[in-house]
């Protein structure tokens, strides 16, 4: 992929309103256009999420992930969201690599938590290779199907 990402983690009130923009249009572009998934993207959930974006040496976005605290999607697990990498990267590890950061940011910020995921069913064996089982069955969301997964607290 090149040069390494700069990674950053921040609550809500930490996006410029330009790097704001550049995620909302990024998460667009990707579930609402490219997956044509119809649903509501601004939950009023972000506000009270963890933000992590993985950005180019020249600053373009190319990798996001939102996390979510115990008790506010799931109600003893952080909630992994809104996983994306930009079309342009994708093939290249960098889905891998957003993920792995995700898993250590959510271990920093909520130690011995479990972290679950609502994951898109073709990609259960991504999710698979980092520890996450699934526990539900498969069901609609915005058209695609998903499955709900953990992963164990701790898990290494």
């Amino acid at each position: 992929m090149g040069q390494p990402l700069a990674w950053a983690c921040h609550p809500f009130d930490g996006f410029t309103p330009q790097a704001l923009y550049e995620v909302l249009a990024l998460r667009d572009r990707v579930f609402v256009v490219e997956q044509q998934s119809i649903y509501g993207d601004l939950d009023g959930l972000d506000q009270q999420a963890l933000h992590l974006s993985g950005r180019s040496p020249e600053g373009r976005l190319l990798a996001y992930a939102r996390l979510l605290p115990p008790g506010i999607k799931l109600d003893r697990a952080v909630a992994i969201g809104r996983v994306v990498v930009d079309a342009s990267v994708r093939g290249t590890g960098l889905g891998r690599l957003l993920m792995q950061q995700a898993l250590d940011a959510a271990e920093s910020a909520w130690p011995g938590v479990e972290i679950g995921l609502s994951a898109q069913v073709n990609a259960r064996s991504f999710y698979e290779s980092f520890g996450f089982r699934t526990v539900s069955e498969p069901y609609d969301d915005g058209g695609i199907l998903h499955e709900d997964m953990l992963r164990s607290a701790g898990r290494a």
